[in-house]
């Protein structure tokens, strides 16, 4: 079945599979489980997804709580600042957090590294807008917007979840301006 649709009881669904993730990781995370949080039978899950690997992809994917707004601030600088900022607070939010350690730390699970794949080819793919009026306005550089993105989501990453700092104030502006120059 499509990754895009799903039944009523789909958010309920999502928000079990991310807590389940985020408190059992990976390996403890059943249908049967998810079923029992959500309070659905286990034939709807599979109905809409056979597998975990196909319901953990779909909440990833579609989960609000894992969404970024694209923004559109009128400038390439301020587009990036804010989209920074999100990708700050998705990794530094109580609910988001242990959910994305669970997927960064799941190296080994050959599901994961896909799911890992496509849940930034999806979220690049949502952020092109920014590079386009960006284009359309004269401010993007000669540069793979890929890097761009790489070079500050990556910054976030690594020092809130390889160094597991704190993220000061003022971080996204300074990192923007850092790239951007």
């Amino acid at each position: 079945m499509s990754d895009t649709r799903g039944p009523r009881a789909a958010t309920a669904i999502f928000e079990a599979t991310l807590g389940l993730l985020a408190e059992r990781g990976y390996d403890g995370l059943t249908i049967e489980a998810v079923a029992r949080q959500a309070g659905v039978n286990k034939t709807t899950i599979y109905r809409w997804w056979p597998s975990k690997p196909a319901l953990l992809r779909a909440t990833v994917l579609h989960a609000r709580a894992l969404d970024i707004d694209v923004p559109d601030t009128g400038s390439l600088r301020g587009d990036l600042v804010a989209l920074v900022e999100q990708v700050v607070a998705l990794l530094t939010g109580p609910h988001a957090e242990p959910v994305v350690r669970a997927l960064a730390g799941g190296s080994g699970q050959p599901e994961l590294a896909e799911l890992t794949r496509d849940l930034f080819a999806d979220r690049f793919a949502r952020e092109q807008p920014i590079f386009e009026r960006a284009r359309a306005r004269g401010e993007l550089p000669a540069t793979d917007p890929k890097l761009l993105v790489d070079l500050l989501a990556g910054a976030v990453w690594a020092r809130v979840l390889l160094r597991r700092e704190a993220v000061p104030d003022g971080f996204a502006v300074e990192a923007v301006d850092a790239v951007i120059r």
